[in-house]
C-alpha cells in the first residue's frame, strides 16, 4: 500500500475505534416468575400471562366454527418433531413433516375491558395470522421473530377465542425450521397509562471501575381515547437495583411528553460491577408511571448489566479493559429430540456443557434467538451475536425470506434489535449469513440499509455479516462498510483482509466445519475434504471437513498468531436436524437427516472433538481424554492411531505397561497458520500414528510444563455387555411441567467400562412424578422417532428427556434391553429452593 492509503486507513481506523469503544448498560425487558403462568408485575397495574394450554389440528380451521379434529398440546410446541422421518421431505430440511397448514386455538376470560390488552409471541413458524374472536387481529412473515400487537379492540367481556394460523412452505428453510407455536406466547394486561412491550433503553457513556453513569430512555403509551396524541403529564419514579436486591440509585421526575417523544432519566452508580462472562452480574431496573394526578399505573421492570466493550484496530476486543477473544459457537434453535419447541432448562442444560469447554460466546444462527436463550446468556456469562436473516432480497430457498424482505425486513430488524439492545450478553448485531448480495455491484445498499436501522435503534452496538464470498467482498467494498468484518472460514485469508479493509480487525463468524460422528473411527486414518464413508458416518478422529473450511486448528492458530483477530464462532456447537453434509445430496442423502458438524452430538453427549477445544478454551481446569475406544477385535497387531487431547504439553502413551513413547505439542515457530493440516495438528494434539492393537489397557500420562507428571487417563478394552446404566445431569426438578433432566443410557462390561460398539435396542419407562419427553441416540442415520420409547444405543448410549408433571414426588427411569442386566435411576420432583447452576 502507498503511503496516502496507508494515511487513510489509519485515521478511519481511529474514527472506527472512537465509534466502537462504547460503554453500554442492557436489559431483559420482563423477567418471568419461576412460580408458573403469571408474571411478575401484576400487584402494579400490569400482568403477563402465559398462555400454555392450546388445542391443535393440522390443515385448515374456520376462524368462527372450529369444527373437529382437535389435540390438546402445551405450547411451546412443535407439530412436525414426532415425525415420522420421510424421504419424500429433503434431507437437508431433516426429513421430518414440518410443511402445511396447522392452527391453533385457546380462550381466555376478560372482566375488565378498562385496561389494554396486548399479544406477544416470542415466535411463531411461520406466517402468523391470528384471529381474536372471528376476527383478524395480528399477522406476521418471519417464524423466528418475536412479534406483538394491542389487541383491545378485539376483545370482549367474558370468554374470548384466540386462533393461530401458521404456514410453512416447502422450500422456505435450508435446515429444519419446526412448526408450530414453538415459543411462548403471552398476554399482557396494563392500565391505559402504560410502559409499551420493550419500552425501555439502557445505556451507560461513562464506566469505570469507581462509577458507572446510566442513562435511561422510558416510552411511555397512553391509550385513553381523551389522551391519544395528546402532551401527556406523567411522573416518572425509577430505583436501580443490585443482584442482592439494594438499591444502589433512584430518580423520579416530571416530564410532559409529545408523541412519539421518550422521557429520559440520568443515574451514578458508584463501585459498580462490571458484567462479563467471568462475573455476569446483573443490577435491576424498576420504572413506576405514575398520571398528572400522582396516581401509579405502571411498574415496569428492566434487568441489566453494566460493562465497557471496545473494538481497537490492531488491537482485538476490550471488554472492561481486559482483552477477549470471542471462543464463540454458532446454534440453530432446534433442541434435538425436543424439536424447535423452546424449553429454559434444555438451553440451561446445553450452555452448561458449552461453559466447561470454555466457551464464552453464541452466534444465533442464522435468525433472531429465543428470549430464553438470551436471558440465560445474561445471567450464566456468554457474549452473543445475535443474527437476523440467512436472505436478504436474492433467493437461497426458493420460498425463502427474499419473498417478503422489501416489506418486512425493517420490521424484523427493528423487533430484534428493541427486544435485546438491553441484554448485557449482546456484543453485537449479525445482519446476515452468506447473503448472495455480497457478489452483487449493489449488493452494499441493502447493507447499508440494514446497517443503518441498526445504529438508529441502537447507537452503542457494533454490526457485522457472515461473508463467505471473501474474494468479492474485499474488491467490492461490502466488508469495508461493515463496524466488523465478519468471515466464514479462510483463517489464511485474514491477514491479506486485515491489510486491505479499514478497521484494523476480522472476525471469524464461522469457523471449522469439522465433521464427525460420536465414535466412529474411519481407517486408515486420512486428513481429507468432503470424504463420503460406506457406513455414511464421519470419522472422530476429526480430520475430516468440508471443501470450503478446515480442521479445527487453522482458526485455533488464527487466534493465537493474529494480535487483530477477534476470535471465531464454531460450527457448530451442537448438532441440529438437516444439513447432514456431506450426505446431503439427493444420492447419498437418505436416511442422513441430522448435521454432522455439531462438537456435541444430537443425544447431548460431547463428541471427541470437545476435548481438542476444551483443552484448548478451557483455561481453568486441565483437559486429558484418548480417542479412539480400545475395542478393536480383528485389528490385532495392526496400527491403530491414538489422540490425546490435553492442556498439558506433553504426554507419554502405555499399551499394557509398555511405552510407545513420549510426544510433546510443537510451538507456533514449528506449526504455523500456513502449515499442512497434519502438521499443524501437532501444535494442538498428542498423535500415535501407528500404535499396534492389543486388547487390554491404554494409558497416557501428562506431564506439565516443567516436564513434571500431572496427570494421567485410561481407557481399557470393554468385555461383554452386562448392564444397563444410568445417568442424569440432575437429580432435582422443580414440578411446574416445563423442567427436563438428561438421562444417559449407557451399556457397560461387569467392570464398569463403555461397550462402545454395542447397538441394542433398548427400551425406555418413566413412572411416577415425571413423562418421557424425548430419546435420541446422536446417529445422523437413525430413523427411530424422537417421541418413541424404543432406540438403539449408538456408541454404546443414548440420551432419554424426563419433564416434570405439575405434581411433587419421585420419577422412577427404567431401561431394558434383551441379555443385559435392566438399570433404573430416580428423580425427585419438589418445590424446595435449589441452587441456580
Amino acid at each position: 500500500m502507498d503511503n496516502q492509503t496507508n494515511a487513510w486507513q489509519t485515521a478511519l481506523r481511529g474514527v472506527i475505534a472512537s465509534t466502537l469503544s462504547v460503554s453500554m448498560l442492557f436489559a431483559a425487558a420482563f423477567e418471568a416468575s419461576a412460580q408458573g403462568p403469571a408474571l411478575k408485575g401484576m400487584e402494579r397495574g400490569r400482568s403477563e400471562t402465559l398462555l400454555q394450554d392450546w388445542q391443535f389440528r393440522l390443515g385448515e380451521a374456520d376462524s368462527q366454527r372450529l369444527g373437529t379434529g382437535w389435540t390438546e398440546v402445551r405450547v411451546p410446541h412443535d407439530w412436525a418433531i414426532s415425525g415420522p422421518f420421510t424421504s419424500a421431505i429433503d434431507v437437508n430440511v431433516g426429513s421430518l413433516p414440518y410443511i402445511g397448514v396447522g392452527c391453533y386455538y385457546t380462550t381466555i376470560d376478560i372482566e375488565d375491558l378498562s385496561k389494554s390488552y396486548t399479544l406477544e409471541f416470542d415466535g411463531a413458524m411461520s406466517n402468523p395470522r391470528v384471529y381474536i374472536n372471528g376476527t383478524g387481529a395480528l399477522r406476521w412473515s418471519y417464524g423466528y421473530n418475536s412479534f406483538y400487537g394491542d389487541v383491545t379492540g378485539f376483545l370482549k367481556k367474558g370468554e374470548n377465542l384466540i386462533l393461530v394460523r401458521l404456514e410453512n412452505e416447502p422450500q422456505s428453510s435450508r435446515w429444519y425450521s419446526g412448526a408450530g407455536l414453538y415459543r411462548n406466547v403471552r398476554l399482557i394486561a396494563t392500565n391505559k397509562l402504560h410502559v409499551p412491550v420493550w419500552g425501555t433503553f439502557i445505556t451507560t457513556p461513562f464506566v469505570s471501575a469507581e462509577e458507572a453513569t446510566v442513562k435511561l430512555k422510558i416510552r411511555i403509551q397512553n391509550d385513553s381515547a381523551s389522551k391519544a396524541g395528546s402532551p401527556q403529564k406523567v411522573r416518572i419514579k425509577t430505583v436501580l437495583r443490585d443482584g442482592t436486591g439494594q438499591e444502589v440509585a433512584r430518580r423520579e421526575s416530571a416530564v410532559t411528553l409529545y408523541r412519539g417523544a421518550a422521557a429520559e432519566q440520568h443515574f451514578a452508580v458508584r463501585h459498580p460491577v462490571l458484567w462479563s462472562p467471568e462475573e455476569p452480574y446483573l443490577y435491576r431496573a424498576e420504572t413506576t408511571v405514575c398520571d398528572e394526578k400522582g396516581t401509579e399505573t405502571d411498574c415496569y421492570a428492566t434487568r441489566f448489566g453494566i460493562r465497557k466493550a471496545e473494538f481497537i484496530p490492531d488491537k482485538g476486543f476490550y471488554l472492561n479493559g481486559k482483552k477477549t477473544q470471542f471462543k464463540g459457537v454458532c446454534m440453530h434453535h432446534d433442541l434435538g429430540a425436543l424439536g424447535a419447541a423452546v424449553n429454559t432448562s434444555a438451553l440451561r442444560a446445553r450452555l452448561a456443557k458449552l461453559k466447561d469447554m470454555g466457551c464464552n460466546a453464541i452466534r444465533t444462527s442464522h435468525n433472531m434467538p429465543a428470549p430464553e436463550l438470551v436471558e440465560l446468556a445474561d445471567e450464566m456469562g456468554f457474549m452473543m451475536m445475535v443474527e437476523a436473516f440467512d436472505e436478504w432480497d436474492i433467493a437461497k430457498c426458493e420460498n425463502g425470506y427474499h419473498k417478503c424482505f422489501s416489506r418486512w425486513a425493517e420490521k424484523d430488524i427493528v423487533n430484534m434489535v428493541q427486544h435485546y439492545r438491553n441484554d448485557p450478553s449482546v456484543i453485537m448485531w449479525s445482519i446476515g449469513n452468506e447473503v448472495p448480495s455480497q457478489g452483487t455491484p449493489d449488493g452494499y445498499k441493502t447493507l447499508i440499509f440494514l446497517q443503518d436501522i441498526c445504529h438508529r435503534e441502537d447507537p452503542s452496538r457494533p454490526v457485522t455479516c457472515g461473508e463467505d464470498n471473501i474474494r468479492a467482498v474485499l474488491d467490492n467494498g461490502f466488508a469495508a462498510l461493515l463496524d466488523i468484518p465478519g468471515f466464514n472460514y479462510k483463517p489464511k485469508w485474514y491477514q491479506k483482509a486485515y491489510e486491505a479493509l479499514p478497521q484494523g480487525f476480522v472476525l471469524g463468524t464461522e469457523s471449522a466445519s469439522t465433521v464427525s460422528s460420536r465414535g466412529v473411527y474411519e481407517m486408515p486414518w486420512k486428513t481429507a475434504c468432503d470424504v463420503k464413508n460406506s457406513d455414511r458416518q464421519s470419522s472422530s478422529y476429526d480430520n475430516e471437513y468440508c471443501s470450503w473450511s478446515n480442521i479445527p486448528e487453522y482458526d485455533f492458530a488464527a487466534d493465537q498468531d493474529l494480535t487483530y483477530c477477534l476470535g471465531q464462532f464454531v460450527w457448530t456447537g451442537y448438532d441440529y436436524i438437516g444439513e447432514p453434509t456431506p450426505y446431503g445430496d439427493a444420492v447419498s442423502g437418505w436416511p442422513n437427516h441430522s448435521s454432522l458438524f455439531g462438537i456435541i452430538d444430537l443425544a447431548e453427549i460431547p463428541k471427541d472433538r470437545y476435548y481438542l477445544y476444551r483443552s484448548v478454551w478451557n483455561a481453568d481446569s486441565p483437559t486429558l481424554h484418548i480417542a479412539p475406544h480400545w475395542n478393536w477385535k480383528g485389528h490385532e497387531g495392526k496400527a491403530v492411531p491414538v489422540m490425546v487431547y490435553t492442556s498439558y504439553p506433553s504426554a507419554e502413551l502405555f499399551l499394557n505397561g509398555a511405552s510407545q513413547g513420549v510426544r510433546r505439542k510443537l510451538t507456533a515457530t514449528e506449526a504455523g497458520l500456513n502449515s499442512s493440516p497434519d502438521s499443524l495438528m501437532l501444535r494442538y494434539r498428542l498423535i500415535w500414528p501407528d500404535v499396534k492393537y492389543r486388547a487390554g489397557e491404554l494409558k497416557v500420562v501428562a506431564f506439565d510444563v516443567k516436564g513434571k507428571r500431572a496427570d494421567s487417563a485410561t481407557v481399557r478394552t470393554a468385555g461383554k455387555p452386562y448392564m444397563l446404566e444410568l445417568k442424569t445431569d440432575k437429580p432435582l426438578l422443580k414440578p411446574d411441567g416445563n423442567d427436563l433432566c438428561y438421562v444417559t443410557v449407557r451399556c457397560i462390561d461387569k467392570d464398569g467400562n463403555l461397550c462402545p460398539l454395542e447397538s441394542m435396542e433398548v427400551s425406555v419407562d418413566v413412572t411416577g412424578a415425571g413423562k418421557l419427553e424425548g430419546i435420541a441416540n446422536g446417529d445422523p442415520t437413525c430413523l427411530e422417532s424422537f417421541k418413541g420409547s424404543k432406540i438403539k444405543l449408538f456408541g454404546g448410549e443414548l440420551t432419554c428427556i424426563v419433564r416434570s408433571t405439575g405434581k411433587e414426588g419421585y420419577i422412577q427411569v427404567d431401561a431394558t434391553a434383551p441379555k443385559v442386566r435392566e438399570g433404573s435411576i430416580a428423580m425427585k420432583a419438589d418445590n424446595m429452593k435449589r441452587p441456580r447452576r
